[in-house]
C-alpha cells in the first residue's frame, strides 16, 4: 500500500512540555517551528504541536469516550498504523519511559476481520494518541 503523509495540527498547553515529549518519549524528529509552534515528523507524517493559551497551564483538551471491543475509547484521537515490528518496539519504549496508558497495548478483534494491535495514551495535554498494526496491514485495514 502506498499512502502519503498526513498532516494534522493539535492544541498544547505548553509548548515546551510537548515539544520534549514528542521528542523525548515519541523520539519524532523535530522541523520547522516558531514561538508557537513545531512541526515533527511522526513517523512519516507531519505533526504539527500549536500552543493554545486558552487551555490553560493545567488545562487539558476535552475528550469524549465510547465503547470499542469493551474498552473506552478517546475521541477525538489521531494515530499512526505500524509495522508490527514498529508497533512493538513503540510499546516497548512507553512502558520503558512509564507512559500511562489509556488502553495499554494489547490485541483487539482476535480471530476476526481486522484484528489488531492497538493502545492508547496521552501527550501532555491530554490529546489522545492511538498506534495500531496488522500482521497484514494491506489486507486488514479496512477489513469488514
Amino acid at each position: 500500500m502506498s499512502l502519503t503523509p498526513f498532516h494534522v495540527a493539535i492544541p498544547v498547553r505548553h509548548l515546551e512540555e510537548s515539544r520534549a515529549f514528542y521528542r523525548d518519549v515519541l523520539n519524532c524528529g523535530e522541523g520547522r517551528s516558531s514561538d508557537c509552534w513545531v512541526d515533527f515528523n511522526l513517523y512519516g507524517h507531519q505533526l504539527v504541536i500549536h500552543h493554545d493559551p486558552a487551555i490553560g497551564e493545567e488545562g487539558k483538551v476535552r475528550l469524549h469516550h465510547n465503547s470499542v471491543d469493551s474498552h473506552s475509547v478517546p475521541v477525538p484521537h489521531i494515530g499512526v498504523v505500524l509495522e508490527m515490528a514498529d508497533w512493538e518496539a513503540l510499546a516497548a519504549r512507553l512502558k520503558e519511559k512509564s507512559v500511562a496508558f489509556v488502553i495499554e497495548p494489547y490485541v483487539r478483534f482476535k480471530g476476526q476481520p481486522g484484528e489488531q494491535a492497538t493502545m492508547f495514551f496521552y501527550d501532555p495535554t491530554g490529546n489522545a494518541l492511538e498506534f495500531k498494526s496488522f500482521h497484514d496491514i494491506d489486507k486488514q485495514l479496512f477489513e469488514t
